[in-house]
């Protein structure tokens, strides 16, 4: 079994409740922008995730009746749940029309993305530009607790540049005048992205100021890291994101369903899952070239020769994308 925190914080394993949506144990799916669809969010709850959570997904699509936003990014398989939807953007309308939109396709609760760093998202004034604003964060808050009459719970950065707290001062008014039932907590500064150690210091004293559950994020890329992430934090739940790339396993290590690493056989059976489960998604054609970014995270775990992966990262062809993950499975890899 996994090691117990120290004395008065609970075990991962624990059951908790986000706004009274009850939660099997505080080993959650974080979202991941352009990934965390349904099928990779059912494989976080097959290896043991208590709460999965979407990719970002735009209020504005929802809103404006966007097709693919409605009927790929708001699907949700009946096994996943309890299920989050992350929204972004920074119109109060479109976030309160998003948020029904997204309690009417089945979600448990609705997060709110006040933490992305990406360019791209910031110039528009969402993600983590919003600590920048912290009346229409509150705001934001409030319609997408109106719009769906869900728990709404908010991802949030510690702040943009070093030495700013805006994000840590805005995550509590947050919980006291908007009422939102859980904080997801990455503290590092935007400016940082995904580099440098973030402050779980910082953390463990946010848990301490706010009387609902703070979820701790960044820097989790193993079981290992994910258990010493939650002990300095003082977290009540660990929300793994990057670690979980092409290692579904990290969520059984961490409910302490197994101790050892898969061997290579059980990783190219895994991949051949997702391949089928991105083909049932959408299609044969775009599945065989949204899946090259997956190839990687899965060759990663196993001894493949050059040429081999190589044209595994290259294929758009879901037959021989199959031939040649199978033939690896096998100890036999398809030649080039």
């Amino acid at each position: 079994m996994p090691e117990r925190p120290p004395a008065g914080q609970p075990s991962l394993l624990d059951p908790f409740e986000i706004g009274g949506v009850p939660i099997s144990n505080r080993i959650l799916l974080a979202p991941l922008a352009g990934i965390g669809n349904w099928f990779v969010r059912l494989q976080a709850k097959r290896y043991g995730a208590g709460l999965v959570v979407s990719e970002m997904v735009s209020s504005f699509g929802l809103h404006y009746g966007n097709d693919k936003t409605i009927n790929e990014l708001m699907r949700i398989h009946p096994d996943e749940h309890p299920v989050s939807m992350q929204l972004f953007g920074q119109e109060p309308e479109a976030m309160e029309s998003g948020a029904r939109i997204a309690a009417s396709s089945g979600a448990d609760l609705i997060d709110i993305n006040m933490g992305c760093p990406v360019p791209k998202v910031r110039k528009t004034g969402a993600g983590a530009e919003l600590l920048a604003d912290p009346e229409l964060a509150l705001e934001l808050a409030r319609a997408a607790a109106r719009g769906s009459g869900l728990p709404v719970t908010v991802k949030i950065r510690s702040g943009l540049m070093p030495g700013d707290r805006s994000g840590f001062d805005l995550a509590i008014r947050l919980v006291e005048e908007a009422g939102v039932a859980a904080i997801g907590f990455h503290p590092r500064v935007a400016k940082q992205g995904h580099k440098g150690q973030p402050d779980y210091g910082m953390a463990r004293e946010l848990s301490q100021r706010i009387d609902v559950p703070m979820i701790i994020s960044g820097g989790l890329s193993s079981a290992d890291a994910a258990r010493d992430a939650y002990d300095e934090s003082g977290a009540d739940a660990v929300m793994i994101a990057r670690g979980a790339l092409g290692y579904p396993w990290v969520f059984a290590e961490l409910t302490g369903q197994r101790f050892e690493a898969p061997e290579p056989d059980e990783v190219m059976n895994e991949l051949l899952w997702v391949i089928d489960r991105a083909e049932e998604h959408m299609g044969t054609d775009r599945a065989g070239r949204y899946l090259r970014k997956f190839y990687p995270w899965y060759l990663d775990r196993v001894d493949v020769p050059k040429l081999v992966r190589s044209e595994l990262c290259q294929t758009a062809g879901l037959e021989r994308a199959r031939e040649i993950v199978a033939g690896i499975r096998d100890g036999m890899p398809v030649a080039v």
